[in-house]
């Protein structure tokens, strides 16, 4: 039986790559097989059929019968994926102690040192970056906004208004109890995300198109390149400096202008 390009994608989405996938379903296929017979069933490069036989094995997808020659014993399916939940569960416990035990440790000192030299070797010309994907965007902007010393400036669409809310609310309003200014100016209406954010920050209403920008101590800038409501997350696009010339003399005053433009949000 050939699987479909349904269930190989979700095959995929779980961590098998093409010649696991192959091999995977050609031994539920024939339950009990050796990898050469494998290997011709699936049409999977013999010497290969080995190596991802004992990667399935590990992964939980198959279990080794000690006989001469070899043969694998397909699991159950539904057994097959608890166990790879069980060992991804195991593994990610593991991962998270060891950044723990690091994060602690005399290892994350000498790496913070060996940072902090090579930023003295830096040009402005290095301290900038695209990008790519709604996920990585936000990844950056959490750590900017964590280190954030003094005020946050944000101009943002109405999806942006939600996103914001969606993923940094709680470091928003961290930030806030701990003194620094947050002002995001966006086409508000009454959403929940616009009443929760204005606990936090101070808004004002902007009527017409502005795009994405951030100014974090007038000294990180983010600006989308994309239209949020024209491409898909994966595709959006945007644009970090790490620039005191570019926060303070080109985005800081564009913002004020706009901010001023802008109509106070009444609760």
């Amino acid at each position: 039986m050939v699987a479909s390009t349904e269930t190989l994608d979700a095959l995929k989405s779980i961590g098998l790559n093409l010649y696991e996938r192959k091999i995977y379903v050609a031994l539920l296929a024939r339950g009990v097989a050796t990898a050469a017979e494998l290997s011709e069933l699936a049409n999977v490069p013999r010497s290969r059929s080995y190596d991802v036989l004992e990667s399935l094995a590990e992964k939980g997808f198959a279990m080794v019968q000690p006989s001469k020659p070899i043969k694998y014993v397909a699991l159950e399916p539904k057994e097959a994926l608890e166990r790879v939940k069980q060992n991804l569960e195991k593994n990610y416990e593991t991962l998270v102690s060891r950044i723990e035990k690091m994060a602690g440790s005399k290892v994350l000192n000498e790496l913070e040192q060996i940072h902090k030299q090579s930023l003295s070797l830096m040009t402005p010309a290095d301290l900038i970056g695209t990008l790519k994907g709604r996920h990585t965007i936000n990844r950056q902007l959490r750590t900017l906004f964590r280190d954030a010393k003094s005020k946050i400036s944000i101009v943002t669409t109405e999806q942006g208004l939600n996103d914001l809310y969606s993923n940094h609310f709680r470091m928003l309003k961290k930030i806030a109890r701990r003194g620094a200014k947050v002002k995001i100016l966006a086409p508000l209406s009454n959403t929940s995300a616009t009443n929760a954010l204005s606990q936090v920050a101070e808004l004002r209403h902007l009527p017409f198109p502005s795009g994405r920008i951030f100014l974090i101590d007038d000294k990180h800038v983010l600006f989308a390149l994309t239209d949020d409501k024209d491409v898909h997350e994966t595709q959006d696009v945007a644009f970090w400096a790490n620039s005191n010339h570019a926060a303070k003399d080109i985005i800081k005053p564009y913002f004020e202008s706009m901010w001023q433009s802008g109509s106070k949000h009444e609760k």
